[in-house]
């Protein structure tokens, strides 16, 4: 297939070098949310509650828990180098490994060795009105698609433009609109961008081409057996971003557009607030206690599974949807990487410098309207990708016809040698260039995927998935607790923040002016 040449990317990105402010791309704001389970020293889920002098995972901002009580999830505030991130976000693992005592952090998504969903505790939040619906919110998840599948981690990447980037690109474009309509809309062109693009994003990080078997909780599944103990896919790169994963059949009534702020959450809410059959058939309230928060399609927004979402920092009580409509997307949320067995802290520069190009060019390539049909095709590109990402000569749809991986993605990684000369601008060390390259070299050599390294090490070690899990996670800690000099100053906060939090989750406990009831009737109505 001939390369096909963007006009508007190409005009974009020459208006932004001509603009004069070489820098323009430069400065965006970054976060990372890393998700592990606190494990056993034999690698089984722990059942213990969530570490007391880590803070109440209500009200502690960077260190809380996600689906269960054992998945811990470390949060850092936004920074414009991704160096600030990546220390940060060591110096949160350091805090943590102190408190730990025996435990360690699973090393990768897949859980290992599991007997079934009675094996995961859901995560609490308290007596609160809040942090009740937050446990009922899990619990209904649980129902809905197994608690084995809550157990899956994951790394997100939150990331906005640079503030001065808009006024640039909106001066290039010669567009009317208001600026935050004009920032909604070009944000929106980078989700539908990537839903055409993000298979690259799991063909280059997956880490999760393998499962321990007792994930299936004895259900027939068609992957071939690497061990006695593990299932894999031969040329998988991400099982936790495929069918058997987060793309599970379970929402495949829902249908949310991105080609606008206004259909998003007409879409979503809609989703929110239409009944299922199925869950009907749950119950919410059976016997005086609750089983889901509702029987909608979804419960909440934060249902939805997607690759990536348009965020705005909500304020309290604040569905998301309204925070959306109040002030329009602030940044969005990359969640499609795995946990890395190879970074002690799950993620590494290079791989967020990618990002933060990749984002950038999804932003300045043409990014038209997405038909249903054709988001249909997109969603099985990632998931083929997924599945057998790796596979000699696999071929994708683009734009209705069949276009090999390989070529697709070097065409890609070529077009974003521009961005990543103006990120490297005033940075002789050329960083992003240099991410670029590093990516580039996966897609002319398969083996050096993270994919295909795991599998590797695997087959030369004679370990099982649980096995070289394990060793990893035992390795990390190592690498935690052996870190010197430890930033005492950061430790430090982190203990007061630890200490305030269960203050503030008393103080919202003691507060409660209304019956749960009440309090969840008036959330759902907003």
């Amino acid at each position: 297939m001939p390369k096909v040449i963007d006009r508007q990317f190409e005009r974009r990105l020459a208006g932004l070098v001509n603009s004069g402010e070489r820098g323009v791309l430069r400065g965006g704001l970054k976060g990372v949310e890393k998700e592990s389970l606190r494990v056993s020293p034999d690698g089984r889920i722990s059942r213990a509650r969530h570490p007391e002098a880590l803070g109440a995972p209500l009200t502690n901002e960077h260190i809380t828990t996600d689906f269960s009580e054992a998945l811990i999830e470390l949060v850092t505030p936004a920074f414009r180098e991704s160096w600030e991130l990546l220390q940060y976000l060591c110096d949160l693992h350091q805090f943590v490994y102190r408190h730990l005592g025996d435990e360690l952090l699973w090393a990768t998504s897949m859980p290992g060795a599991v007997a079934g969903d009675e094996e995961i505790p859901l995560a609490q939040f308290g007596s609160s009105n809040v942090g009740r619906m937050k446990t009922i919110y899990r619990h209904g998840l649980g129902l809905r698609y197994g608690r084995l599948m809550q157990a899956i981690s994951g790394v997100h990447f939150n990331y906005s433009f640079p503030d001065g980037l808009w006024e640039a690109l909106r001066d290039v474009e010669g567009s009317q609109l208001a600026l935050q309509d004009y920032v909604s809309q070009r944000y929106f062109g980078v989700l539908r961008n990537y839903r055409r693009y993000g298979w690259l994003v799991l063909y280059l990080f997956g880490t999760s081409p393998a499962v321990e078997k007792s994930f299936f909780a004895g259900r027939p599944t068609e992957l071939p057996s690497l061990d006695e103990r593990t299932a894999y896919a031969p040329h998988g790169t991400s099982l936790r971003m495929s069918d058997i994963g987060y793309r599970n059949k379970n929402q495949s009534a829902v249908s949310v557009s991105v080609n606008g702020l206004a259909e998003y959450v007409r879409d979503l809410s809609q989703a929110v607030s239409t009944p299922f059959p199925a869950y009907q058939q749950l119950g919410v309230k059976v016997d005086g206690e609750y089983r889901q928060l509702n029987a909608n399609i979804l419960q909440i927004e934060n249902e939805y599974y997607s690759y990536i979402r348009p965020k705005r920092i909500a304020r309290s009580g604040e569905r998301p949807t309204k925070a959306l409509r109040r002030a329009g997307v602030q940044y969005v949320e990359v969640r499609a990487l795995d946990v890395s067995a190879f970074d002690p802290v799950g993620v590494n520069q290079n791989k967020l410098r990618f990002l933060e190009a990749f984002l950038a060019m999804c932003l300045l390539r043409d990014s038209a309207p997405l038909a249903r049909d054709e988001q249909s095709a997109l969603d099985a590109n990632h998931l083929l990708v997924s599945r057998r990402g790796r596979e000699a000569n696999l071929v994708l749809d683009r734009d209705g016809r069949p276009c090999a991986l390989g070529a697709w993605a070097r065409e890609l990684l070529d077009s974003m040698q521009g961005i990543c000369e103006m990120l490297d601008h005033g940075e002789p060390s050329r960083p992003y260039s240099s991410a670029l390259e590093a990516q580039l070299a996966k897609v002319e050599d398969v083996e050096r995927t993270p994919s295909a390294r795991l599998l590797t090490e695997m087959r030369q070690t004679g370990e099982s998935f649980s096995d070289l899990a394990l060793r990893m996670s035992r390795l990390h800690k190592e690498y935690f607790l052996g870190l010197y000099p430890p930033n005492e100053r950061r430790l430090a906060e982190f203990a007061a923040e630890a200490e305030e939090s269960h203050l503030a989750q008393r103080r919202i406990e003691a507060a409660a002016d209304v019956d749960f009831d009440t309090y969840l009737a008036r959330y759902l109505g907003e």
